[in-house]
């Protein structure tokens, strides 16, 4: 029987809280053409002339106000999950691998394959699919093995935004919420990406539109909701409506109180705790909010692993 293994990805990190790291990272994330797909002739210049001599100072300083005792969020709760796999699938080797930071996909792939593994489960922490995200991630296992006789079996899972087990638990997490909380609006914020890219294809805001049915179906709540997206980068027409410009106006329309959740996003990262929770709480309490209430993803929850053992076995 071939030896097996399951590889987890996720976007990666910093190393420190640093200009000088941000800087690294921001190099390695910036450069990948399936996230920005301009020219690297035209795009080059623009990141190592303006961004990465503007924005690694901006950026450092709320990586610093996230940072802990026990290092980035992102990583920590990843690993975690990893260890929660592992458990699981006692008779597996179980790693984590990063697309932009350590440690890297091909370390992790290099680990696996010095253990013996003959057949690998890849899944990215990305609940729906977008070619910036999961296809990104496509590309960097494939190239691994291009030029090498050592290809062993390889099931990639592209995405499972329609899993039973992920739905219910945002919507339970949503609906124990509402029993403790008088909310006027819930709001699902999901990273967001740029339009042009959805018109070559990308299936993304299809997948985050039934995310959103499937939980709030689930809720069965009175309470309306709405579908929004966050991050934007750079001039480009992005997707709407913007999580920053719906938290804005809800209050003058009457929308004081307000529930929000990242279905997206499977650990917190610096666009969950300091975006959502920090910058936009802000924006809504500025303009005549009175309560925002922001319900964390899994984290270190086991029911990640659940999920990922329901996935790996059907």
């Amino acid at each position: 029987m071939k030896k097996k293994g399951i590889l987890l990805i996720n976007l990666g990190t910093p190393k420190e809280a640093t200009p000088q790291e941000v800087k690294k990272y921001l190099r390695v994330f910036l450069s990948d053409r399936r996230v920005i797909k301009t020219h690297p002739f035209l795009w080059q210049p623009v990141l190592r002339g303006i961004i990465l001599n503007t924005r690694p100072k901006k950026s450092a300083k709320l990586y610093q106000s996230i940072w802990t005792e026990d290092g980035f969020p992102l990583l920590n709760y990843t690993l975690a999950q990893r260890d929660n796999v592992a458990k699981l699938f006692p008779d597996w080797e179980v790693e984590v691998g990063m697309s932009y930071s350590e440690p890297t996909i091909e370390q992790a792939l290099d680990k696996l394959l010095k253990k013996g593994v003959e057949y690998v489960t890849i899944i990215p922490m990305y609940p729906q699919y977008s070619g910036s995200t999961v296809g990104s991630v496509f590309d960097r296992v494939m190239r691994y093995f291009i030029g090498t006789d050592n290809i062993i079996d390889i099931r990639f899972i592209r995405s499972y935004y329609n899993n039973e087990l992920y739905t219910s638990y945002y919507a339970e997490k949503i609906k124990e919420s509402l029993s403790r909380h008088d909310i006027d609006k819930i709001v699902l914020s999901y990273h967001g990406i740029p339009v042009s890219y959805v018109e070559d294809g990308d299936t993304y805001p299809k997948e985050c539109e039934v995310t959103t049915q499937k939980i709030m179906g689930k809720v069965g709540s009175d309470v309306p909701f709405v579908q929004t997206y966050q991050s934007k980068f750079g001039p480009n027409e992005w997707l709407t409506p913007a999580t920053d410009t719906t938290l804005k106006e809800l209050p003058h329309q009457g929308v004081k109180k307000v529930l929000v959740v990242a279905p997206g996003f499977v650990v917190d990262c610096l666009e969950t705790i300091e975006e959502l929770e920090e910058e936009n709480k802000g924006y809504f309490l500025e303009n005549g909010g009175t309560e925002f209430i922001y319900l964390p993803p899994f984290n270190a929850d086991k029911t990640f692993a659940d999920i990922v053992k329901e996935i790996i076995n059907n």
